[in-house]
């Protein structure tokens, strides 16, 4: 009889963790930028995709398992164990790919041999009693033939997609015999997390985020088993986060009473509006959306211009926006034509704003008039801006008849009265009619009766708009003042029915709906709808724009959420600044704001500004005000000391053997210099580093910067006071470096033999590089002399070299000078530049199959590239590579540039001479004469050329680089 270990409260109470030795960050970017592609199919973006920050919720699953998870004595086997755990391993995918219905069953047997292909399939699909076990069968064998993990996951479901009792049924009993000397016995993700929680801390585990935005931590977090904190001085992060935990995670039961409580409220909003007369003609036919412009008096001939940047309405119909001439008014009238031709089209298409003028044609002659004259822009004596705009007043919602711009009603979307039930409505646009105009001055009528009462009420937004960054562009170019100018009348009104109801859920849900109908949401004429607000992360304004009427309105508002249920644990958020934070955690696990973070203290005063007066339980605890002065932002002083202070604060609410996780974008090491420094003197210790590249094609920001983000690890420094100095440190730092590359370039050699792919590539071990030297270094509380507070704290002088960053270039060096691409000699590795480090370097990972854009960015920082974009023939982030030999320019390959002064742009120009029949011989005498090194560097160019003829993906270039590299090889002393 097996003798069975009982669980030890505390067993692994001084044990390290996984994640610091082990962690297969390939393939949890592959996962993280998939999860990333579902865009609104992600699991918390129904609550609301104006908050851009959230992490991928599988990228939280797999720090909290790493952090809980021990490692063995074998390594191989826990990385084995911990993929099964993330649905990373093969039987895993077989059940994804199912679940996807990756394969139909006219491919399969295409694909693999069947023998008997009648107990799986009849007629032209799957038998009737065929069991997802035996699909598996198949499977199982069909995505053995794919290459490699990537392939695999890409035909896959997320594994949160899937059934989470099916998908990990099989991993059980594998998890529980690999722990079972610690009395793990574990039949769900839930029961796993507790039990190592108790191992640990001795009960379950209690994760905590004090920066928690749009909540991704604390949920996915949550629905794994683990108790979670979750604070944030921003009151709309914590109404996401609750929303996430409450919406997103409530029962079936509490889910099916939510969507019934939201029905009720639209019906009674679709009652009151319909009672009001406003959205339906006299045919029963109901507005669906109604186009909005601007219009400005033109200087030169005194007529009212409309201003779009387009007159297309509708792509996809043809549809346009046509002006036509009022010389009696001096005025255009609009009408909408259905059908035009291409041509026609690609006119209107063009607007009356262009490039930031009026432009329109009148007469045969086109006039041109600048906005900012329009405007009346000046700059005063002090350097200030202003300009000729009014101002509007709190009881504004519409402009004066003498403001500079006006706006106008220009097209209707109609939905026909017979389809309006139905799943495809018929619809048209049409300009407004008579009776159109005495809708909308009774909407307008309605509005000034009520604007004032609905402000006192909380209603409507009073608020007015503080100056910043992204607000001053509200009043710098339209004149608006308070947040309700960024709605008009039939906004106001038509949201003003909905804030009559008040619950939290009702709260979540007229949020996300105001980021769909605004003054500043832009009409989509390839969609034929409104784009939402915050489509990126600013407060733009717009010459035309669109609005939502009921039924467009409430299609965006309430439903389509998914439903995740929550496991049976505790949860707690709070509104407050991080540096006060009162309640504890065993692992804290952050995404701070630094630098160049999003400016949420602004733009969520448009979300605040309706939600701050009469919130509902819990809601009515928080502070509903974006409190600018508190909010953690830039990288000055005052940001060092809040973060130190946030991060201290997290320290001091965490056990001794608690861990801290720290996400960041992978910018320059001012960046890692200045982030270290305040881990560092909030008392934490790096422990390790990993890469994680989650951003996907939309994502990246012009220029082709791949935003990345760096997984930090900590945990509090041992207690005590320990001094160091730089000169004994730097030896230190090599050893721990090369003994952390050396372990895991062993462990990828192991897994590489026993399944063919290895388990970090060149990027993984040059980060973990930088946390072996990082771990050395925050062992330390002083360093020659300097306490770590002073250093942290202390302003950073431009172009300043700090420890931090001297250590982390001996890291880099370190990492480099040991990961010698296959096919080149050490010898001549450790004589190369950095240039050609680089270029030989990711022509090794190109060989490999590696494109992505961030790999090239990572390794130009490590060998000190200055443009690395000078070798790249192409900078598209999942499509990047070197230039090839033959594409190289003479610009390209002078003495002036990086790569033209050395023995490889030597080498390149060779080759290229080669392949335009130049004779070998008058190469190698050419090479002869301009290298005064020739003869000592030639068994360096011999070994270069060898490695240019296996890894060149250009035949000609290999042929070229084994003439020329047999020439040099068989020359003779005096040829």
């Amino acid at each position: 009889m097996q003798k069975t270990t009982t669980l030890t409260p505390l067993a692994l109470k001084d044990a390290p963790a996984l994640i610091e030795t082990v962690f297969p960050a390939q393939k949890v970017s592959f996962e993280a930028q998939k999860e990333r592609k579902a865009n609104l199919g992600q699991t918390l973006t129904g609550l609301g995709s104006y908050w851009k920050g959230r992490k991928p919720l599988i990228l939280v699953r797999a720090i909290v398992l790493g952090s809980l998870l021990p490692p063995t004595d074998d390594a191989e086997a826990d990385l084995a164990i911990f993929e099964k755990l993330m649905a990373f391993d093969d039987e895993g995918l077989a059940r994804r790919a199912l679940a996807a219905n990756a394969y139909s069953a006219a491919a399969l047997p295409e694909l693999i041999p069947i023998s008997d292909p009648e107990s799986y399939f009849g007629g032209r699909g799957w038998r009737r009693d065929i069991t997802d076990d035996d699909k598996l069968v198949l499977y199982r064998q069909a995505l053995a033939t794919l290459a490699g993990y990537e392939e695999k996951a890409g035909i896959s479901k997320r594994p949160e997609e899937l059934d989470q009792n099916w998908l990990y049924a099989p991993v059980w009993a594998e998890v529980n015999r690999h722990y079972a000397h610690l009395g793990v016995n574990a039949q769900s993700l839930t029961e796993l997390v507790e039990q190592f929680g108790i191992l640990r801390y001795g009960h379950r585990p209690r994760v905590g985020d004090t920066f928690s935005g749009g909540g991704s931590i604390p949920f996915e977090a949550a629905r794994i088993g683990c108790d979670v904190y979750a604070s944030d001085l921003n009151p709309i992060a914590c109404m996401l986060t609750w929303g996430a935990l409450n919406i997103i995670g409530s029962s079936p039961d509490r889910r099916a009473e939510i969507e019934k409580a939201q029905e009720r409220v639209a019906k009674a909003v679709d009652v009151e509006i319909t009672e009001l007369g406003i959205e339906h003609d006299k045919q029963g036919n109901r507005a669906k959306s109604y186009l909005y412009c601007l219009e400005a008096r033109c200087p030169e001939t005194g007529w009212m211009v409309p201003l779009s940047p387009t007159w297309v309405i509708s792509k996809g119909r043809n549809i346009i926006a046509r002006l036509k001439p009022d010389h009696h008014h001096k005025r255009f009238d609009i009408e909408i034509v259905s059908g035009v031709s291409d041509k026609e089209s690609a006119v209107a298409d063009k607007g009356t704003v262009q490039e930031g003028d009026m432009v329109y044609a009148l007469g045969g002659k086109t006039y041109r008039t600048p906005i900012k004259t329009l405007r009346g822009d000046f700059r005063n004596a002090d350097g200030s801006t202003g300009n000729r705009l009014r101002r509007w007043e709190k009881s504004d919602f519409k402009p004066h008849p003498d403001d500079i711009f006006q706006e106008r009603l220009y097209a209707i979307h109609w939905i026909a009265k017979d389809s309006l039930n139905k799943s495809r409505q018929e619809t048209w646009f049409a300009a407004p009619t008579d009776a159109d105009w005495e809708r909308e001055r009774r909407v307008e009528s309605l509005v000034a009766e009520n604007l004032s009462r609905w402000q006192d009420e909380g209603l409507v937004p009073d608020m007015a708009i503080e100056s910043g960054d992204k607000t001053d562009e509200l009043i710098r170019t339209r004149g608006w003042t308070h947040w309700h100018h960024l709605f008009n009348a039939r906004q106001l009104l038509l949201i003003s029915h909905y804030f009559q109801h008040r619950t939290p859920e009702d709260y979540v849900f007229n949020a996300k709906s105001l980021d769909w109908n605004s003054r500043i949401a832009n009409w989509m004429n390839h969609w034929e709808k409104t784009n939402n607000v915050f489509y990126n992360q600013a407060l733009n304004t717009f010459y035309n724009y669109g609005i939502r009427c009921f039924t467009s309105h409430e299609a965006g508002r309430s439903f389509g959420f998914a439903n995740s249920p929550l496991p049976n644990i505790r949860n707690q958020i709070r509104c407050l600044d991080a540096t006060t934070l009162q309640d504890d955690a065993d692992i804290w696990i952050t995404d701070p704001p630094y630098a160049d973070a999003v400016n949420y203290h602004e733009i969520t005063e448009f979300f605040i500004a309706w939600l701050r007066k009469n919130p509902p339980k819990p809601f009515d605890d928080w502070v509903w005000d974006s409190r600018r002065a508190l909010a953690i932002k830039g990288s000055d002083g005052d940001f060092r000391r809040g973060m130190v202070g946030a991060y201290k604060a997290m320290a001091e609410h965490m056990p001794d053997n608690g861990m801290q996780c720290v996400m960041f974008t992978h910018q320059d090491t001012s960046v890692w210099g200045d982030l270290i420094g305040i881990f560092w003197a909030a008392g934490l210790q790096v422990v390790a580093a990993w890469y994680i590249a989650t951003e996907t094609n939309a994502a990246i920001k012009k220029g082709s910067f791949v935003q990345g983000t760096v997984i930090l690890m900590l945990k509090k420094r041992a207690a005590g006071e320990h001094a160091g100095f730089k000169q004994r440190l730097l030896p230190a730092v090599r050893q721990e470096v090369a003994r952390q590359i050396e372990t895991m370039m062993h462990l990828n050699d192991t897994v590489k033999a026993h399944h063919g792919e290895p388990v970090f590539n060149d990027s993984d071990l040059q980060m973990a590089g930088y946390a072996a030297a990082l771990k050395v270094l925050t062992a330390y509380t002083h360093i020659g002399g300097d306490d770590v507070t002073s250093f942290a704290l202390r302003p950073r002088a431009r172009g300043e070299v700090t420890v931090v960053d001297e250590i982390v270039q001996q890291a880099a060096e370190t990492a480099s000078s040991l990961l010698v691409p296959e096919g080149l000699t050490a010898d001549t590795w450790a004589k190369l530049t950095g240039i050609e480090r680089f270029v030989l370097r990711m022509l090794d990972m190109e060989t490999a199959g590696s494109a992505k854009l961030d790999n090239y960015q990572n390794f130009a920082k490590a060998f000190h590239v200055e443009d690395y974009a000078r070798v790249m023939g192409d900078m598209r982030p999942n499509h990047a590579r070197l230039k090839r030999v033959s594409e190289y320019a003479s610009r390209d390959l002078t003495d002036a540039t990086e790569i033209g002064a050395t023995w490889l742009g030597r080498l390149i120009i060779a080759l290229q001479q080669l392949g335009k029949d130049t004779e070998v011989q008058v190469i190698v005498d050419q090479l002869r004469v301009e290298m005064p090194d020739f003869l000592e560097a030639r068994s360096l160019l011999v070994d270069m050329l060898a490695f240019i003829e296996r890894k060149s993906p250009e035949p000609d270039a290999r042929t070229a680089a084994e003439v020329l590299g047999a020439r040099l090889k068989n020359l003779r002393f005096g040829d």
